[in-house]
């Protein structure tokens, strides 16, 4: 018989999805979290009183969308929040409803650092990498998001995780937000520098977690991105970051994202041909 007293509990992830008349993509975001397999998941969907038939697709779901709620909101942060005061998992998550997991096993390599952990040893928060794809071919990688190991000196250089791979611990998530519903597209920016501004213990894991259609809230027009620099500024002021540089080179980082994905299809297809030498 093996003994069960070493084993350790296994996470309760909450995944919040927030959506507004997104008949024509909500399918693909419900599905991904649905398909999960190794975790234990709490899903949670936030509908902005959708009138395109948005609602009636999430119930058809019936009790797999563990809690669905559907009420005018004030904006995507306002929904944000309403789905984290619903979370009861040790860990909340976000996946924006035209968003995709990369696999079936995506937060299964991203949680399995806490296997070996007793829940008292849980990181703040644990976050991987994201891929943006093509619209309307979410197989079409257009730029790859590599996180990589956090430091506190990253945050004067602009450095965050893609907000979509970031699971942060329910108690931190409460003590460190709620978002700022009075900005519109950074507040998850905001958000992120105040708790990674906190001595409190991050766990990255390679790998990517999300693919993240193009064409969001932030890059849809020169009016968002505008807004958007605005919103970046005011929330690295409050951190006490002085926010030109740290734009710069937040901007100037992601240029290689282009460019990487690309580097790693030609690095595995240089170790395929090696192993059939």
């Amino acid at each position: 018989m093996i003994s069960t007293a070493t084993q350790r509990p296994r996470a309760l992830i909450s995944i919040v999805t927030c959506v507004y008349n997104n008949a024509a993509e909500i399918r693909g975001a419900v599905e991904s979290v649905l398909n999960q397999r190794g975790v234990d998941i709490e899903y949670i969907v936030v509908d902005g009183a959708s009138t395109d038939g948005t609602l009636e697709i999430l119930q058809g779901y019936g009790s797999r969308i563990h809690k669905l709620v559907s009420a005018p909101d004030r904006g995507i942060y306002d929904g944000l929040n309403c789905g984290v005061g619903l979370a009861s998992g040790d860990y909340v998550g976000f996946l924006h409803s035209d968003d995709l997991f990369t696999d079936e096993r995506s937060l299964h390599r991203l949680f399995a650092p806490l296997d070996n952990l007793a829940t008292e040893a849980w990181p703040a928060a644990i976050y991987g990498d994201l891929v943006y794809v093509d619209k309307q071919r979410p197989d079409r990688v257009i730029r790859y998001w590599r996180s990589g190991p956090f430091n506190p000196r990253k945050l004067r250089d602009g450095w965050m995780p893609p907000h979509p791979s970031l699971y942060v611990r329910r108690d931190v998530m409460l003590t460190t937000g709620p978002f700022d519903i009075q900005l519109r597209i950074a507040a998850d920016y905001r958000f992120m520098l105040q708790l990674f501004s906190q001595p409190l213990r991050f766990e990255y894991v390679p790998g990517v977690v999300v693919r993240m259609r193009t064409g969001g809230a932030s890059n849809r027009s020169l009016k968002a991105l505008l807004r958007k620099s605005r919103e970046d500024c005011d929330a690295l002021r409050a951190a006490g970051i002085a926010p030109l540089r740290a734009l710069l080179l937040k901007n100037l980082s992601k240029l290689p994202q282009f460019f990487w994905h690309k580097i790693q299809a030609k690095l595995c297809d240089m170790q395929g041909s090696r192993s059939l030498e």
